[in-house]
């Protein structure tokens, strides 16, 4: 596979290799993972392009010690990273914990990312929490919340052709999870164009010029197909430990008929008493029979595509920057 990932301490050689660095900001549960499915998805995507993944991390994350020690063997720092910067970068999101982003811990180190992605990478890519930060940032585009959490796989109208899409098609299929959204015609006022949406989930893929290619997902085309299960498991959990009050959303198009039966005996069973002990029956082998990522072959595209846009870059053969595609 052409995709090398780098180790902390590790030399960088100059072997022409196209370098995206991961800004791995999700929680210490998902931080393994998340490491995983970016890779498996530029892996499938670089096909014999090579690419080599750095990974860092915002300091301003809260951690705990077994995630702190995964960095440390494994992540370079950000202010390293940033002293050599990359190709491209891509930020993920992390879960919310305060009602306003600038609330947030990190949030003024992401604000310092996004200007220093605009002037010292050809491209960036900003998932979900991390485009809201990075609208909000750059173009003052704030997120709203949702009646109900955006969940499960929606299907999109391409709005517009563009680079990123070729060999893309409507409808393009991706798993949503959120409760925040920024407004479609908000960010079109921006100077954003957004190029898939659906009434349902709204904006999905949306870019913004600048020095760099600011491309946006409020989706997870990197998903695997258990993501959305093992985020539904655990908001079930936080339900039976009175930590959310109300049963959580059932992820949309997503589950096959047999899981659901049994997710309905399950929630029957447990809804009234909230009972923590009875989290282990929480039926995951029924809802996992059958899942599949429909999603995965338009992601590899899309990915595809954007590796070939810093290609082009890097080797001097696009004349004019990304922006202007």
């Amino acid at each position: 596979m052409p995709l090398t990932i780098e180790e902390r301490g590790e030399r960088r050689p100059q072997d022409g290799a196209i370098v995206v660095a991961l800004v791995n900001n999700m929680p210490d549960a998902a931080l393994e993972a998340t490491e995983r499915q970016f890779g498996s998805l530029l892996g499938a995507a670089a096909a014999s392009l090579p690419v080599r993944l750095l990974r860092t991390w915002l300091p301003q994350v809260p951690r705990g010690k077994q995630a702190l020690e995964r960095i440390a063997r494994s992540y370079i720092p950000l202010e390293a990273l940033m002293a050599e910067p990359p190709d491209a970068l891509i930020v993920t999101g992390m879960e919310p914990r305060e009602p306003t982003l600038e609330a947030e811990p990190y949030w003024a180190s992401m604000v310092r990312l996004v200007q220093w992605a605009q002037r010292h990478t050809a491209s960036s890519i900003w998932s979900c929490l991390a485009a809201h930060a990075a609208a909000q940032a750059l173009a003052g585009v704030r997120r709203r919340r949702l009646p109900e959490k955006c969940f499960g796989i929606f299907e999109h109208t391409l709005l517009r052709e563009h680079p990123l899409l070729r060999e893309v098609s409507s409808p393009l299929a991706t798993p949503h999870s959120r409760w925040n959204e920024l407004p479609v015609e908000e960010l079109q006022a921006a100077g954003f164009e957004v190029l898939s949406a659906s009434r349902e989930s709204g904006a999905d893929l949306f870019v913004r010029g600048g020095r760099g290619l600011l491309v946006c997902f409020q989706g997870h085309p990197e998903y695997e197909p258990v993501t959305l299960l093992k985020e539904y498991r655990r908001d079930v959990g936080r339900f039976l430990r009175g930590e959310q009050a109300v049963w959580p959303t059932l992820p949309q198009s997503y589950f096959c008929e047999p899981g659901l039966e049994a997710l309905a005996r399950y929630r029957r069973e447990v809804e009234a008493t909230r009972d923590p002990a009875r989290f282990v029956d929480f039926p995951t082998e029924s809802l996992a029979a059958g899942l599949r990522a429909p999603w995965r072959r338009a992601a590899v595209s899309l990915y595809r595509n954007w590796l070939a846009l810093l290609a082009a870059v890097r080797s001097g053969s696009r004349r004019q920057p990304l922006t202007e595609v």
